[in-house]
C-alpha cells in the first residue's frame, strides 16, 4: 500500500457485542490509539463524502448520548480526535439532518462553524465546516432528526413482544450521517466509544465491547457503555436497543434476540462457533475479539449487516433447519474482508461483499459440506447469468469496480465478484491463491483499499509469470463489463437431478415426487426455474403437492408468492398481504411489490392498498424502493 501513498498519507498513518462473559476491551490513551492510513491515489477520492481527509481527519469519536422512544429522537455530544496536516486551519464533517448546538474545543472555547447546503441527491447531506483554531478536540453538541435514516424506532406492536418499544441502525453505506456528525466515508477509518442512556429495563447493545454492567441512574434509566479499539470505516457503528436477551453459543459466541424469538434464534445458528473455527483455518485470526449476533425484528432490511462483534440478523432467515445459514457465513467472512480491510469508495464495494460471498462459500463447504457449498455457487452463477440477461453483457454497471456508484444488483458486487476469486482460484490452485488471500489480509488489517491495490497485489505476490497473468484476464474481471470468457463454471452435477425435474414438469406437468426431501438451495432452484406463466389450476395443484403456501422457509415462501402473484393468482393475495405487512427486508418486500405493479389494473390496486398500510413500518432503505416502484417518492 506504501507505493500509491503520497507523503500526506505518510502524514497520517502512526506506528461487541455486548455479552455476559465479554471482558472489557483496554480503554487506549489517545496517543496510544491505532490510526488506519489515508489512500490518496485518485481513485480512492469519495465523492460521496464532504469530508477532506487529506487536509484534516478524525481518528477517534466519542460518543454521548440519550435516546428518546417518546420524540424518537438521539441527542448529546459528539467528542472527535483530529489530525491535521500543519496549516490546516478548518476540517469537513458530514452530516444529514442534524442540528448543530454548538462546537467547542477540548478546553470549552467556542469554534466557529457552518452547515452548508445539503446535496438533495443520494442521501450525501450537508457539509459541517468547523475552524480549527489548533484545536486537536472537538466537542459537538447536537440532536438527530426524527425521520433520521440509519435509525427505525419501533413501536411494541411492531415488536415479537409487544410491550417496549425497540430502535435498531443501519449505516451502510452513507446513512450514519444522520445520527453521528463525523467524516462518513468507508476510507476513513475511525476508533470509536459510546455512553448510551436508555430508559430501563430495555438492553442496548452496539458494535462495540460493553464495558462492565449498565449503570443505573436513578431516574428510570439506565447508561451503558461500549468501545471499539481498532479503527473502522463509520458505517460500521451501530446500536440497537429494546427487551432483549442474551445466549452463548460458544466461549466466544453468542445471541441476542427478543425473549420470544430467542430459543429460535439460538438453535438456528447453533453452528457459529464451528464456523469461526473453520474462517480462521482458511485465512487467519479473527482479530475482534467476540463474535455475537442480534436477531431483530423483521423490520430489518437486510438479510443481515456486519457490525463488528455484534452481527445484526433478520428474522427471516430462521427456517427451523439451518438451510439459510449461509447468511450467517456471509456475515462472519466480512470480519475478514469488509471489516478488516475495506474498501475505500462505494465503487469498489466488491471488495468488501465479492470476496466476502467467496469466503462464506468456502465456509459453507468446511463446515456443511461441497455438495451444499456447489449447490449454493451454482445458485450465485445463475443470478450473473440472469442480470446480464436483463440488463446486457456490456453495460457499465456491470463491471465490478465503477467509478463512484454502485453495481447493477447484488448479482454483481456480490456473486460476480465471488465468481472472480473462484476463476483464479481454478488456476493457480487452491493452496497458492488461499495463501495469497490469507496474506492480503494481514498485510491491509485495518486498512482501505481499492481495485487497483487489490490488482497490483495480486500482480506482486500471485500471479507468476505472464502466460499465467494472460489466463487470469485480471483486469477484464475487474474492469470490464459482463463475464468473462474463462470463468470456473459450477458443477453442472450439482443440481443435475433438480434441472431434470424441471424440465419433466416444463414438459408434461410432473411434480417431483422428492422434492420434501431436497435440500433447500435445490428446492429454491427447482421454482425459480420452472416455466413462469402458470394457470389458476396448475397453481393450485402445484402447492398442494409441495405444500408452498405453508413452507417455514421464508427464501422458498419469498420464490412461491412471486410466482403466483406474477400469475395473479387470487388465493395467494392474502397470503402475500400478510407476508408484507411482517417482514421488512428489502431483498422480498420490493421485488413482491414490483410484481404486482407490473399486474397493471389487477395488482395496482393491491399494491397501493397493502403499501398504505405497511410503509411506515419498513426501513428508510425498504421504503425508499418501494417509494420508486410505486412512484410515491415523498
Amino acid at each position: 500500500m506504501r507505493r500509491f501513498a503520497a507523503p500526506l498519507a505518510l502524514l497520517l498513518t502512526s506506528t461487541a457485542c455486548t455479552t455476559m462473559e465479554a471482558a472489557p476491551a483496554p480503554v487506549a490513551a489517545a496517543a496510544d490509539r491505532m490510526v488506519s492510513p489515508i489512500l490518496t491515489s485518485p481513485e480512492a477520492v469519495d465523492t460521496l463524502t464532504h469530508a477532506q481527509p487529506q487536509v484534516a481527519r478524525v481518528t477517534h469519536v466519542a460518543l454521548d448520548l440519550d435516546l428518546d422512544f417518546d420524540a424518537k429522537r438521539v441527542g448529546g455530544t459528539a467528542e472527535l480526535s483530529v489530525l491535521a496536516a500543519p496549516g490546516a486551519e478548518e476540517i469537513v464533517l458530514d452530516t444529514n439532518g442534524l442540528e448543530i448546538a454548538q462546537v467547542t474545543d477540548g478546553q470549552g472555547g467556542a469554534l466557529s462553524h457552518t452547515v452548508g447546503e445539503p446535496v438533495a441527491e443520494g442521501g450525501k447531506g450537508a457539509p459541517l465546516t468547523i475552524r480549527l483554531d489548533g484545536a486537536e478536540t472537538l466537542r459537538i453538541a447536537y440532536r438527530a432528526p426524527a425521520d433520521a435514516s440509519a435509525l427505525q424506532w419501533l413501536s411494541p406492536e411492531q415488536t415479537k413482544g409487544g410491550v417496549h418499544p425497540f430502535l435498531f441502525s443501519q449505516g451502510q453505506a452513507i446513512l450514519n450521517r444522520s445520527w453521528i456528525p463525523t467524516q462518513d466515508s468507508p476510507g476513513i477509518r475511525q476508533t470509536w466509544e459510546a455512553r448510551i442512556t436508555a430508559p430501563a429495563p430495555l438492553d442496548v447493545v452496539m458494535s462495540g465491547v460493553r464495558q462492565g454492567e449498565p449503570e443505573d441512574l436513578g431516574n428510570g434509566r439506565r447508561a451503558f457503555t461500549f468501545v471499539m479499539d481498532k479503527p473502522v470505516p463509520p458505517y460500521l457503528i451501530a446500536i440497537a436497543a429494546g427487551d432483549i436477551d442474551f445466549r452463548a453459543i460458544g466461549p466466544r459466541t453468542g445471541v441476542w434476540a427478543e425473549p420470544a424469538t430467542l430459543d429460535r434464534a439460538w438453535r438456528e445458528v447453533n453452528d457459529t462457533e464451528e464456523m469461526v473455527v473453520a474462517a480462521e483455518e482458511l485465512y487467519g485470526e479473527y482479530r475482534w475479539g467476540r463474535y455475537d449476533m442480534i436477531v431483530l425484528p423483521p423490520a430489518f432490511p437486510y438479510g443481515g449487516m456486519e457490525n463488528p462483534v455484534m452481527t445484526f440478523l433478520t428474522p427471516t432467515f430462521i427456517a427451523g433447519d439451518r438451510s439459510n445459514n449461509g447468511l450467517v457465513a456471509h456475515e462472519l467472512a466480512h470480519s475478514w474482508s469488509g471489516n478488516l480491510v475495506t474498501n475505500a469508495v462505494w465503487g469498489d464495494s466488491w471488495l468488501n461483499e465479492g470476496v466476502t460471498t467467496y469466503f462464506e462459500n468456502r465456509i459453507v463447504e468446511a463446515v456443511y459440506g461441497k455438495q451444499r457449498a456447489e449447490q449454493e455457487a451454482a445458485l450465485m452463477f445463475a443470478n450473473i447469468r440472469e442480470t446480464l440477461a436483463e440488463v446486457g453483457e456490456d453495460a457499465p454497471g456491470t463491471a465490478l469496480s465503477t467509478d463512484g456508484g454502485y453495481q447493477l444488483g447484488s448479482a454483481i458486487a456480490y456473486d460476480k465478484g465471488a465468481f472472480f476469486l473462484r476463476t483464479v482460484e481454478s488456476v493457480v490452485g487452491r493452496e497458492r491463491f488461499d495463501s495469497w488471500l490469507r496474506q492480503w489480509f494481514d498485510n491491509h488489517a485495518f486498512q482501505p483499499a481499492t481495485s487497483e491495490l487489490f490488482l497490483a497485489d495480486m500482480m506482486e505476490n500471485l500471479v507468476q509469470g505472464e502466460a499465467e497473468a494472460d489466463a487470469l484476464m485480471l483486469r477484464e474481471w475487474i474492469f470490464e463489463p459482463g463475464l468473462p470468457a474463462n470463468v470456473a463454471k459450477p458443477d453442472p452435477a450439482a443440481f443435475a437431478a433438480v434441472d431434470a425435474a424441471v424440465s419433466a414438469y416444463a414438459a408434461e406437468g410432473t411434480i417431483p415426487a422428492g422434492y420434501a426431501q431436497w435440500s433447500s438451495a435445490e428446492r429454491q432452484r427447482f421454482l425459480d426455474n420452472i416455466p413462469k406463466q402458470r394457470t389458476a389450476e396448475q397453481l393450485a395443484a402445484l402447492n398442494e403437492a409441495l405444500g408452498l403456501s405453508g413452507t417455514g422457509n421464508n427464501e422458498e415462501l419469498f420464490l412461491w408468492l412471486e410466482l403466483a402473484l406474477a400469475n395473479r393468482y387470487e388465493p395467494a393475495v392474502p397470503q402475500a398481504e400478510e407476508f408484507l405487512a411482517e417482514v421488512g427486508r428489502a431483498k422480498f418486500v420490493r421485488p413482491l411489490f414490483q410484481v404486482l405493479w407490473d399486474q397493471d389494473e389487477w395488482g395496482r390496486p393491491i399494491a397501493q392498498r397493502i403499501y398504505a398500510e405497511t410503509r411506515d413500518s419498513y426501513h428508510a432503505v425498504t421504503r425508499g424502493g418501494v417509494d420508486r416502484i410505486l412512484g410515491t417518492e415523498g
